[in-house]
């Protein structure tokens, strides 16, 4: 691969052993991975990992077992759907929609390694980057960075960068990519494809049109449905924080928090729905105003991941309650709205403030679980 990336591409296969030997002594990394598999014997483990030589046979034995037994532990089921909407003779963008920092792309992997499909390369937003022991495992693990909290002359250059990169990836590697169609995940799960990600996809070639740049990347749209969102309350917390203190903000210790509960809470079902490649939808976009092209192109991304979510009852139970409706009561029976009242209360209580705006926070509940139906609805009605 051309040095010209080395800031921001995964490691090479050379740098995997030296990488390997750094994060072992890390006491971040150790307390991490103790944290995941606390009855670990350590001296196995760090044999295991100094046997490895490149970034393919790390994920093989190391990631793949690893993902699986989490998976195992926090979803009650985990699979891919419509995997025969993928030309596997190309490479493809997989823009989905984002339910968790660490597992989307994770649980994504796990789930084309078994296909027998080479795992993708993977975006992650440098601001995730918080010790230098996760930001050598995230390359070592086929992650590419995204530079956040730029100036605007700075982002334009990083930006090209990036966008170069990950044609790339595609189209001279070999490789495809995932990345997630915002920064940072919906609150209220109403998933939305930002434009600027779209723009910044398409910057590269230079000499070529939004919509002829976009093709060149076989974007598929990927529709990630998780039954339950373990950090539901934690972003419940976060919407009362900023109402009652507009100048709110996360901190580190926050992000740390919603990437550990994100990892290791209960997920119930979880669905992976490929859509359709998007090629022949852009080739329909007449509007010769190219500061629109965008949005269009946003809009037939979000239809796709929409049209694709898993229902699930507790779907269902969220819209009805939020909406003051009985539309969908034949969902689900009286006992599941029972449990699942009684989830959402066990959830809010987990929330660590000095007052709890309790109806308030109940409706952010709600709101969340009833987007996802509200936008099914909306691409498939």
């Amino acid at each position: 691969m051309s040095n010209k990336f080395d800031d921001i591409a995964p490691l090479y296969d050379y740098e995997v052993e030296q990488a390997i030997k750094d994060i072992l002594v890390d006491p971040g990394f150790q307390h991490a991975v103790r944290y995941i598999i606390p009855d670990i014997d350590w001296d196995e483990f760090s044999a295991e990992m100094l046997r490895y030589k490149t970034k393919e046979q790390f994920q093989a034995e190391m990631i793949y077992p690893v993902v699986t037994m989490l998976g195992k532990k926090v979803a009650t089921s985990i699979r891919g759907d419509k995997w025969d909407t993928i030309d596997t003779s190309v490479q493809h963008l997989f823009l989905s929609n984002h339910r968790d920092i660490v597992l989307d792309a994770g649980l994504l992997n796990i789930l084309r390694h078994t296909e027998g499909l080479k795992t993708t390369e993977i975006a992650i937003g440098d601001n995730l980057l918080i010790h230098p022991w996760i930001d050598k495992l995230v390359r070592l693990n086929k992650s590419f960075i995204v530079r956040r909290g730029l100036s605007i002359k700075e982002r334009l250059i990083a930006s090209k960068h990036l966008s170069e990169y990950i044609h790339y990836t595609i189209a001279s590697k070999g490789e495809s990519v995932w990345i997630a169609q915002r920064e940072g995940r919906a609150k209220n799960a109403d998933d939305r494809t930002q434009d600027s990600l779209l723009k910044m996809l398409a910057l590269y070639p230079e000499d070529k049109p939004f919509l002829e740049s976009l093709k060149e990347l076989n974007l598929i749209p990927l529709s990630i449905s998780y039954e339950y969102d373990p950090c539901d309350y934690l972003k419940a917390k976060e919407f009362q924080q900023k109402r009652d203190n507009p100048d709110f903000k996360k901190t580190q210790r926050d992000d740390l928090l919603n990437m550990e509960i994100g990892i290791l809470g209960q997920k119930g079902n979880v669905i992976f729905r490929f859509g359709k490649c998007i090629n022949d939808e852009l080739d329909k976009i007449t509007e010769p105003d190219k500061r629109l092209q965008p949005e269009l192109a946003a809009h037939i991304i979000d239809k796709e991941i929409h049209s694709n979510y898993e229902i699930f009852p507790c779907n269902y139970m969220a819209y009805d309650m939020f909406y003051k409706v009985d539309k969908f009561k034949d969902k689900y029976t009286a006992e599941q709205l029972n449990d699942y009242k009684a989830y959402l209360n066990k959830q809010i209580k987990k929330i660590d403030l000095d007052y709890i705006d309790y109806d308030f926070v109940w409706d952010k509940m709600l709101e969340m679980y009833s987007n996802t139906l509200k936008n099914y609805l909306e691409a498939t009605q």
